[in-house]
């Protein structure tokens, strides 16, 4: 909904927010991780699971995988808030629906159905507003939008699962990425490194693989959980929907299809009279023999 002064969508500035602050933490992190990494002469060992987890994994993990992690939560929080039984199927709205037709008649529930955002209304009011008193299309528009409604949400979690799909393919790249720094140490040094001089290569190579893996295990779960619940929330839609209509149908006014009113009221062509024809005229007249 749109603030009358503004006119700025509350969900839209809300979201805006939320990256707002998911990125101040990204740089806060980021910030905090180049302070203290490079000391001249000193070896930094780490103890704390901020050093071990976070400074460690170097730049792949500061600028990639934290950044999708903090993105994959603000989704999963996001979904938990909207994909919910109490938003997308409430309870009483068959009931609901029947008590506005008995009320106020069926031409008025196509407007008073325009501000809800739940599966059943917006399929009811599809129906009205495109079935045109076709009870048959009626029913097929009511089925197409549930399924309209159900792939837009599916499309929707995509991004968790996105999310799921690349973030191990990032932490293997950072797993690559610190075997070949720990080569090179061990061809700088000659062959003979010193522990510490191989430690950086293989804290970007373990930390970017736990990054990866900590990051996708719990999108595609959630995913899953996502997926699961909009199914089962249409299926029920589905259910509801059909025992609303046949409670719609002896409320509707049975006309017949605007086309056909069309054709009927249109004005006639003249019919040309054809005229009859006559038969020729029998000679009566005796002939000689």
């Amino acid at each position: 909904m749109a603030d009358e002064r503004t006119g700025i969508h509350r969900p839209l500035l809300l979201k805006a927010l939320l990256l707002l602050l998911a990125l101040a933490a990204v740089l806060a992190v980021i910030f905090a991780a180049t302070r203290g990494q490079i000391v001249p002469g000193r070896t930094i060992r780490s103890h704390t699971f901020f050093e071990q987890f976070i400074v460690a994994g170097g730049p792949i993990v500061w600028f990639v995988l934290l950044p999708m992690s903090l993105i994959m939560v603000y989704l999963a929080a996001e979904y938990g808030l909207t994909i919910r039984r109490k938003k997308l199927l409430p309870a009483g709205t068959a009931d609901g629906i029947v008590e506005m037709i008995r009320r106020f008649g069926p031409a008025q529930l196509e407007t008073r159905l325009a501000d809800r955002d739940d599966f059943v209304s917006i399929a009811v009011a599809e129906a009205l507003a495109k079935g045109r008193g076709d009870w048959f299309r009626m029913r097929s528009v009511l089925a197409e939008s549930l399924q309209e409604q159900a792939f837009r949400l599916i499309r929707k979690i995509e991004w968790v699962n996105l999310i799921g799909n690349v973030s191990p393919m990032v932490g293997l790249f950072g797993t690559v990425f610190g075997m070949i720094k720990l080569f090179n140490a061990i061809v700088i040094a000659g062959g003979q490194p010193q522990p510490a001089q191989l430690a950086e290569g293989i804290s970007v190579a373990l930390v970017t693989t736990f990054w990866g893996l900590f990051i996708a295990i719990p999108a595609l779960a959630l995913h899953g959980i996502f997926r699961n619940r909009i199914e089962t929330l249409i299926s029920d839609a589905v259910t509801e929907a059909e025992n609303v209509m046949p409670r719609i149908r002896p409320t509707l006014k049975k006309t017949k299809p605007p086309q056909a009113q069309a054709e009927q009221s249109r004005p006639g062509l003249p019919i040309r009279q054809i005229p009859a024809k006559s038969k020729p005229a029998v000679d009566k007249t005796p002939r000689p023999s």
